[in-house]
């Protein structure tokens, strides 16, 4: 593994993407949002992906030139469309139009269709929560999870994901796959030649199994069982037959260069607090303090916060398998 700095690192994909044909202000929002997943600790929403983007670019399943239009069906509702590329320049086009009307209006809600892999929603929501406002964000994805007691893909692992602000400290971000782990730690074990745990994914059969790749075949398992399974059927609602996009059902995939856009969608929510009732921030410090107080537990987002402060402090850490691919791909040498 090296370390590099979190500049050097979005310097580094941002031109990887410009080399492979992909608008500057595009390739710089995806190399923001890839890096600060890896940051996280969300290796399968960042320098893993950086191939599959890029082959998609160069095939035009992702469109490379796209270019984001943004509209508002009334004063609270912002739609956009991301004209088929890359969903980071959709978001950030969202999210820029959505703070000034939540902080006036008390609310913004933001539809985002025609859409691609939005990676780690965590990242989104917690930008919305640095400006004092609660968030929340649900995202459809190709078919990849059964409903639960059946054993073909339906749902995708449609990540769900909340935020926020805190008084005086970093937001409350809570991020999370409906499935029992996110689809992209799989192909990140494909990708690195290791098992999986069992209790992930069962194969085309319905039977368990620890092989990466016959689980990408197969079908991830939901959280909480029939719980999970309930869930992503909201989040598909809301990210997908609410604002338009392509149901999980049908949508292509996020990891092959082949076939049509995927074209799914995303919805977001913007809340400023304290126009419900004054002392939201106070409130919430009463809660969390409460929960964190508590033998054995720990506040959800814990160890995200650990691996940021690890990267400011010491830079970001990236196998040098991924970091010369793309330092080849930006055609850097050394």
């Amino acid at each position: 593994m090296d370390r590099i700095s979190l500049a050097e690192a979005e310097t580094l994909v941002t031109s990887a993407f410009k080399a492979a044909g992909v608008a500057h202000d595009a390739a710089a929002s995806v190399g923001r949002a890839l890096v600060a997943a890896e940051a996280e600790g969300q290796v399968g929403h960042g320098f893993s992906r950086i191939d599959d983007y890029i082959a998609q670019a160069r095939s035009r399943k992702i469109n490379p030139k796209a270019k984001v239009s943004v509209s508002h069906p009334n004063p609270t509702a912002i739609a956009v469309d991301a004209d088929y590329g890359f969903a980071y320049p959709a978001l950030d086009a969202a999210i820029d139009a959505a703070i000034p009307i939540a902080k006036e209006l008390g609310i913004a809600t933001m539809a985002i269709q025609n859409s691609h892999h939005c990676g780690a929603l965590s990242v989104q929501v917690d930008r919305l929560a640095r400006e004092g406002l609660i968030a929340l964000m649900f995202a459809n994805t190709p078919k990849a999870m059964a409903p639960w007691g059946a054993r073909d893909p339906f749902f995708g692992t449609n990540p769900i994901a909340f935020a926020s602000p805190r008084q005086g400290g970093d937001p409350l971000v809570i991020d999370m796959s409906l499935s029992k782990v996110a689809r992209g730690k799989i192909m990140h074990a494909k990708k690195s030649g290791q098992p999986i745990p069992e209790g992930w994914a069962i194969d085309a059969e319905g039977n368990p199994t620890t092989d990466p790749e016959v689980a990408l075949g197969g079908s991830m398992l939901p959280i909480g069982d029939a719980k999970g399974s309930a869930l992503a059927l909201i989040v598909e609602i809301m990210a997908s037959a609410l604002t338009g996009g392509t149901p999980s059902q049908t949508a292509s995939s996020f990891l092959s260069a082949d076939g049509p856009a995927p074209a799914v969608g995303q919805f977001i929510i913007a809340i400023k607090p304290d126009d419900y009732r004054k002392g939201f921030a106070e409130r919430i410090e009463v809660l969390l303090t409460a929960i964190a107080a508590m033998d054995g537990t720990r506040l959800p987002g814990t160890r995200r916060l650990k691996a940021i402060q690890d990267v400011n402090e010491n830079g970001l850490k990236v196998s040098a398998e991924y970091l010369e691919k793309v330092r080849a791909l930006a055609g850097v040498t050394g």
